[in-house]
């Protein structure tokens, strides 16, 4: 056995072995110093500890197995004249450094993504390598990018050094194609039964989210998340049938000022009457960019990042029980603009055949508005360009802005001051003729954190606490600005989160980690408040139409929340594979293989709970029905 082991060792399909050997050795240093960076949130136990690495042991050999794909496939085709050739050697050395040079950057990349999100590469990355121009400029602004490149040559170039001795022994042995081919026909078997046996679930065997993180492999997951783009709801989630899905979300979309339009089991199309005058104001609708309800002094926050939003909720009406229902921007514009759940795997504003859907913009556009969204970024990013620009609205993006009048930009757009100085220009533009919609999508509360200096006391690119008071400062500047113009007292000043700051947790589902603020101000027509129920983001748009006493022919899946009945309140959070529906103090998750879990949620805490079959239900039934209505063209 040993001198058949020395044997392959010393062959070059022991070269496999080695880039295998290389690979686990950096994937467990990874796992060590994520570990160890995460001591706070993971549950150190002696079965914790030792599942994270034998099972990220498992996951380890498995990416390597997918890893080392083009280096078995060249150990096979290479005839042995070419091989031996003293030449070739220094063409395996330099295969070696690119793949060493790929490790260990992902090692570093993976540090840096932890560091953002606090999980392994999941869907949020493969968006980020679909959009490398903002991304690799993000990362130029936020990191040494050269001097980490540098670091990472020098690092390849050392490991080379330490295993030059095994590749130049195995360019002195002769293996005949016959033979290379009953390896790589093992190897083939090898694979084939991983890509179909092997998923991520299996290094999920914690109830701590961050061990679970930590067992798996980062590569490994961003392949599984590629793999897994856009998931089909009746094929990996618990589901009913769909009539009764249908039967069922028919009953609870019923509210008392909604008739359904015909009697269609698949279809929720209400007219919603309102017996009010209607009020034909402006409404301008902020979303801004990763902001948590606990950046804010009203929800506990004692920074003081936030200084013009805490005056100004003491003149608006609050809501203070919120929930995003995602954790992109993506995810928040869906809901904003469609207010329909989320659906499992891409939002629907990246996804293909998103055209012509009913949304916020088309009900203004119907009353005779003009629809708007604004975005002080190249909206090309994320599809936003395309699917606003397809569903109602009129896209005015970063191409808008002349070069003079940017006070600042980076990588994701200019500073959210010049954003809304192109704001009050578009609504000058327009109010003289129509009433305006606009959608204001704000940027500088992300990583680099960077903005014009000596706006804020912070300095620029030093935390996000100073994007956040950046962003505060620019949302005062262009109220005040707005205070000044003829169209103020007949608008409607909508701010909110498209999703928080983070999103991760000791829970796949970290309730509190979803919470967002948002704030109606419009003080010749609403009057100051707290809007204190459970609500969805999904909710905003028909609340907000409610609030204008607006008659509508309506697919949306919100409600108004001020027609609403009380004990009817729900709201929906997710990842891109699992979707949470929180209903009182219960939580119930649904995962792919039809995964179903229960929770009461105090507080922070969430704890396993007994099913509630009617609770599990309702939850099915609006994913499910939702999943069903885009794919069927049913939201059209």
């Amino acid at each position: 056995m040993f001198l058949l082991e020395n044997k392959i060792r010393k062959e070059r399909t022991g070269l496999w072995l080695l880039l295998c050997i290389i690979l686990i050795v950096i994937s467990t240093f990874t796992r060590i110093v994520l570990n160890a960076k995460s001591f706070s949130d993971v549950d150190f136990t002696i079965i914790n500890e030792i599942g994270i690495f034998i099972w990220g042991f498992v996951y380890d050999l498995i990416n390597a197995i997918y890893f080392t794909v083009p280096l078995m496939l060249y150990l096979w085709l290479i005839p042995d004249k070419i091989y031996q050739k003293k030449w070739h050697r220094y063409v395996l050395y330099t295969l070696f450094f690119i793949f060493s040079f790929l490790l260990l950057f992902n090692g570093i990349a993976e540090w840096l993504f932890w560091d953002e999100f606090n999980v392994r590469f999941n869907f949020i990355a493969v968006d980020y390598l679909v959009y490398t121009t903002e991304v690799m400029g993000n990362i130029q602004q936020s990191y040494p990018l050269e001097w980490i490149i540098v670091a990472v040559i020098i690092l390849s170039g050392l490991v080379v050094f330490l295993v030059r001795s095994r590749i130049t022994e195995s360019s002195t042995q002769s293996l005949h194609f016959k033979q290379r081919t009953r390896y790589v026909g093992i190897y083939m078997v090898l694979l084939f039964i991983t890509a179909f046996t092997v998923t991520s679930k299996h290094h999920r065997f914690s109830n701590n989210s961050y061990v679970n993180e930590l067992a798996g492999n980062g590569l490994y997951e961003l392949f599984a998340a590629y793999r897994n783009n856009e998931l089909d709801y009746e094929q990996f989630y618990k589901s009913v049938k769909i009539d009764e899905a249908f039967d069922l979300i028919r009953s609870v979309v019923k509210t008392k000022e909604a008739e359904f339009v015909n009697s269609d089991r698949y279809s929720i199309e209400r007219n919603i009457v309102s017996h009010d005058v209607e009020k034909r104001l402006n409404v301008v609708l902020i979303s801004v960019e990763s902001f948590s309800a606990d950046f804010m002094k009203l929800f506990g926050n004692t920074d003081g990042i936030t200084p013009f939003l805490d005056s100004l909720s003491n003149h608006s009406l609050v809501f203070t029980d919120l929930y995003a229902t995602g954790t992109r921007t993506v995810r928040g514009l869906e809901a904003l603009s469609l207010c329909v759940p989320p659906t499992p795997g891409q939002s629907i504003v990246r996804r293909p055949n998103n055209e012509e859907l009913f949304s916020l913009g088309k009900v203004f556009k119907e009353k005779g508005y003009e629809s708007k969204y604004i975005y002080g970024g190249y909206g090309y990013f994320d599809n936003m360009n395309y699917f606003f620009g397809n569903n109602g609205y009129t896209v005015v993006d970063r191409s808008a802005i002349a070069e003079e009048d940017i006070d600042y930009e980076n990588i994701w757009g200019v500073a959210d001051e010049n954003l809304f100085e192109l704001a009050l220009k578009e609504m000058e533009k327009s109010t003289t003729e129509k009433p305006v919609f606009a959608h204001i999508m704000t940027t500088s509360n992300h990583r680099p954190y960077t903005y014009p200096e000596e706006r804020i006391d912070i300095p620029s690119h030093t935390s996000r606490q100073g994007a956040v008071k950046y962003t505060d400062y620019s949302i005062g500047k262009f109220i005040k600005e707005s205070s000044r113009k003829p169209w103020f007292n007949n608008t409607l000043f909508v701010i909110v989160a498209d999703h928080c700051a983070s999103s991760a947790g000791k829970t796949e589902l970290p309730v509190n980690k979803y919470h967002i603020p948002m704030l109606i101000y419009s003080p010749s027509h609403i009057a100051p408040g707290r809007m204190e129920r459970l609500m969805s983001q999904i909710d905003i748009g028909p609340t907000v139409l409610g609030l204008l006493n607006f008659s509508y022919a309506s697919k949306f899946y919100g409600y108004d929340m001020f027609k609403l009945e009380p004990g009817r309140e729900r709201a929906f959070i997710s990842t891109y594979q699992s979707l949470g529906y929180i209903k009182g103090d219960k939580l119930i998750v649904l995962s792919p293989q039809l995964k179903v879990e229960s929770f009461t949620v105090s507080g922070k805490e969430q704890i396993k709970a007994k099913p509630d079959q009617n609770t599990i239900n309702e939850a099915i039934a609006w994913y499910q029905t939702a999943s069903y209505s885009f794919t069927h063209g049913l939201m059209k």
